[in-house]
This record gives structure tokens, C-alpha cells and sequence, in this order.
């Protein structure tokens, strides 16, 4: 007997030794590729990060320059004269993160040309401004190199976001091929491990608790992975929300000052021209053409200035309401277009973020249709039930294949993210030559949930 547990320890013990000495090597191995990979993720990460940052950060210096030129507020200034310190150490922050990349240098080094001659750019224009200096302030902010500038800005740092994520891809792979590894090894050393405690104690009972723990432990860490991945998941969609309704608020706001105070400006030339008429000798032919055209040109800048405030924030949604405004919009639209819209809207009343979603969707899906479709006929149609409201913009042209939308269609992703935000459901259906219908159910008052039972 003495001799049997001699034999099997002869053959175990090695067996065993082998087993640890190759668990060892496995995990060090796997921990060292692992390691270096979430340090490359992490450094992927953080240059999105700071390209993220930048781009903020030249949206904020634009929008906050142009609100001063409009209001000529101080206030504006603020967000200008942050976003102007802090581009600098932005760029800084994304050279050192990528000079070792010479692909990302290659964006990176116009990307910077194009972002110092824009921020000069904004300092000439808000120079010549406070100088007073309108002629030079015009044929600047009149030239298109602004926005050829912030363009490039725009598309370098997309190319280079699209490297760095391409890099953070290959980094993902790296560490899902080591947690491969690591779990073909653990099992090989399981095997082995097995192997050697049944030829000397065959402790089955010990492996069989051994490999539940493993599951355990397994079990909550994705417990815990997907408990994270859902707060992350909540988080961004809040902000999304917020930077949504921030962006409605601004545009609102800038609404309001161009109906103030262009608004203001353009009536009160109209009068003094008004007031020229009734003082000069209209008798003249060449007078009077030039009176004659400059009351067309103030009403022409009238026009354009209503369309624009009505554009950036509809004021019949808040005074007319929302079957009004969706009228109002598609007969406005019939009418620069010349496609027939058909147009049944049912009586609703809705919060008032709910019905600025709605004509949201319907605004920029007339848009798409009319750049894109190439339609005839329109019908967009709002029906009202016990729980939702029902959205509907149907054409009759060209279509397109939805398993050929590009990730980057940020206006079709943007009316969805509106439609759910307000918990609600966004479909579009569409085939080549066969149209496309753009669907929404959105509550009225019940939660989201109680609303999608009910449909």
C-alpha cells in the first residue's frame, strides 16, 4: 500500500509542480499583456478625451465671439476668453498624447495651423469690433476662411479621433486575446490539476467546489461589469439630454435677441425711410426706384430675419400651438419646395418639451426629404390616443437601403435620441425606390412604460 501512494506521488507531485509552475507563468504573462494593453486603452481614451475637449472648446470660443458681435454683452465673453486660455494646453495635452504616433502628427500638426489661424481669426474680428471699425469687421467675418478653417478643424479631428479609436479597438482586441489565453491556460492548469490531485487524493468533491467558487466570483464580477456599464450607460445619457436642451435653450435665446434687437433695427429704418418718402420729391424716376428698393431690401431683411428666428425657435409653438406650428411649417415648406404635403394634424396638448420634440422630428425630416428624397408627395399626420401620440412623415421618394446607413448619420440619430428621450420610440422604414416613412409613438402623460404597453 505504502509502495501504491509512493508510485502515485511519484507521478502527482511532478504533474503538479508542472501545473503550478505553468499557472504561474500563464497568469504573469497574461497580467503583463493585460496591463499594457488597458494602459494603451487608457492613453486611447484620454486623447478622444482631449480631442473631445478641443472641439468644445472652439465651439465655445466661436459661439460665445459671435453672441458678443450680435449683443455686443460682455457676458459673452466669458466662455470666449476660457476657451481661448485653455485651447493651448488642449493642444499641448493631445501632442504629447500622440507624438509618438507619426499617423496621428500627420492630422494633428494642420488640425493646430488651422485652430491658430482661426483663434487669430476670432482676436482680428473682436479687435476690430471694439475699434470700431465696421467695414474691416465686415469683409472678415464676410470671407470664408472662418469657416474653411473650423471645417478642418472639424474634419482633422475626426480623422484623428477615428485613428485613436481605431488604435483603442485594436487594444480591446489585444486584452479580450490575453483573457483568452488566460482562460485556455487556467483551463489547461485545471486539467492538469485535476489530473494530479485524482492520482493522489481524488478529492473530487475539493475540485468540484474549487471551479463553483470560480463561477462565483466570475458571476459577480459580470454582475458588476454590467451594473457599471448601465450607470455609464445612464450617465451619458443624461448628458446627452442636457447638452440637447442646452442647445434648444441657446437657440432660444438667440431668437430672442435677433427678434429684439435686429427686429428693432430693421422697423426702425423702415420708419425712417418711410419718413424720407414723405419728404422727398418722389416725381423723380431715379429716386424713386432707389426708395422703392431699399423698402424691398428692409422688407427682404424682415422676411429673412423671421425666417430665422422661426427656424431657431418657433414662436407659434408657444403662441398658436402644435397642430398650428406643424401647419404653419408644412406650408411654408410646400410652398420653397414645391412638393404637395399632405397634412392631418389631430388636436393634442402636451408638455411643452413633448411638443417641441415633435416638431423637431417633423422639421428635420422634411429637411432630409427635401435635400435627399427627390419626392412629389408628402403626408405627415399626428394622431392623438388614449396613452401616445402617433408621428408620421411618409414621401414617395427615391428611398434608401437602412442596412447602408453610415454610424456617423447624426441626423437620424438625433431624432432618435430625441424621440426616446422623451420616452418614446423612433422607426423608419424605408427601400430603394419605394419612399420612406419615419414613424414616432411618444406619450402624452403616462410613463414610458405604461405608453409602450398600450401600443
Amino acid at each position: 500500500m505504502k509502495w501504491t501512494q509512493l508510485r502515485r506521488m511519484a507521478i502527482s507531485l511532478p504533474v503538479a509542480i508542472f501545473a503550478a509552475c505553468l499557472m504561474i507563468g500563464i497568469s504573469e504573462y497574461g497580467n503583463k499583456q493585460t496591463s499594457q494593453s488597458l494602459s494603451n486603452l487608457a492613453h486611447a481614451y484620454d486623447t478622444r478625451t482631449a480631442l473631445s475637449t478641443l472641439t468644445k472648446e472652439m465651439l465655445d470660443a466661436e459661439t460665445g465671439l459671435r453672441g458678443y458681435l450680435l449683443t455686443s454683452d460682455e457676458n459673452y465673453l466669458k466662455p470666449y476668453n476660457e476657451a481661448i486660455q485653455n485651447i493651448s494646453s488642449t493642444l499641448q495635452r493631445i501632442r504629447q498624447l500622440i507624438e509618438t504616433t507619426p499617423q496621428g502628427m500627420e492630422f494633428f500638426i494642420p488640425m493646430s495651423h488651422s485652430i491658430s489661424r482661426k483663434t487669430a481669426e476670432m482676436d482680428l474680428s473682436l479687435r476690430l469690433f471694439r475699434e470700431g471699425n465696421a467695414d474691416a469687421l465686415k469683409f472678415v467675418m464676410f470671407t470664408d476662411m472662418g469657416n474653411t478653417d473650423m471645417s478642418n478643424i472639424r474634419e482633422l479631428a475626426r480623422k484623428l479621433d477615428t485613428l485613436t479609436a481605431e488604435r483603442a479597438g485594436r487594444y480591446q482586441q489585444d486584452i479580450n486575446s490575453s483573457l483568452i489565453m488566460g482562460r485556455i491556460g487556467v483551463a489547461t492548469v485545471t486539467l492538469f490539476g485535476l489530473f494530479a490531485f485524482y492520482l493522489y487524493l481524488r478529492q473530487n468533491n475539493m475540485v468540484d467546489r474549487l471551479h463553483k467558487r470560480e463561477q462565483a466570483l466570475l458571476s459577480e464580477e459580470r454582475s458588476r461589469l454590467e451594473n457599471l456599464v448601465r450607470e455609464r450607460t445612464a450617465t451619458l445619457t443624461e448628458l446627452a439630454n442636457h447638452l440637447q436642451q442646452v442647445r434648444e435653450d441657446e437657440r432660444g435665446h438667440l431668437a430672442r435677441e435677433l427678434h429684439d434687437e435686429l427686429g428693432a433695427l430693421l422697423t426702425a429704418a423702415k420708419l425712417d425711410v418711410a419718413r424720407l418718402k414723405s419728404r422727398i420729391d418722389m416725381g423723380n424716376p431715379e429716386i424713386a426706384d432707389r426708395i422703392k428698393h431699399m423698402t424691398e431690401t428692409l422688407n427682404s431683411g424682415i422676411a429673412l430675419k423671421r425666417r430665422i428666428v422661426e427656424d431657431l425657435r418657433p414662436s407659434s409653438l408657444a403662441n398658436l400651438g402644435l397642430s398650428t406650428s406643424l401647419e404653419i411649417l408644412t406650408s411654408e415648406f410646400a410652398q420653397r419646395s414645391g412638393i404637395e404635403v399632405e397634412a392631418i394634424f389631430e388636436a393634442v396638448e402636451l408638455p411643452e418639451a413633448t411638443e417641441l420634440t415633435i416638431y423637431r422630428l417633423v422639421q428635420e425630416s422634411l429637411t432630409n426629404i427635401g435635400k435627399y428624397a427627390k419626392a412629389s408627395q408628402i403626408q405627415v399626420t399626428v394622431h392623438r390616443y388614449p396613452t401616445y401620440v402617433a408621428v408620421q412623415i411618409k414621401d414617395n421618394g427615391e428611398g434608401f437601403d437602412l442596412a447602408s446607413i453610415r454610424p456617423n448619420s447624426h441626423g437620424l440619430a438625433g431624432m432618435r435620441h430625441r424621440v426616446e428621450a422623451a420616452g418614446g420610440r423612433l422607426t423608419i422604414n424605408s427601400a430603394l425606390g419605394a419612399g420612406t416613412t419615419v414613424s414616432a409613438i411618444i406619450p402624452t402623460g403616462a410613463t414610458p412604460a405604461e405608453a409602450i404597453t398600450a401600443i
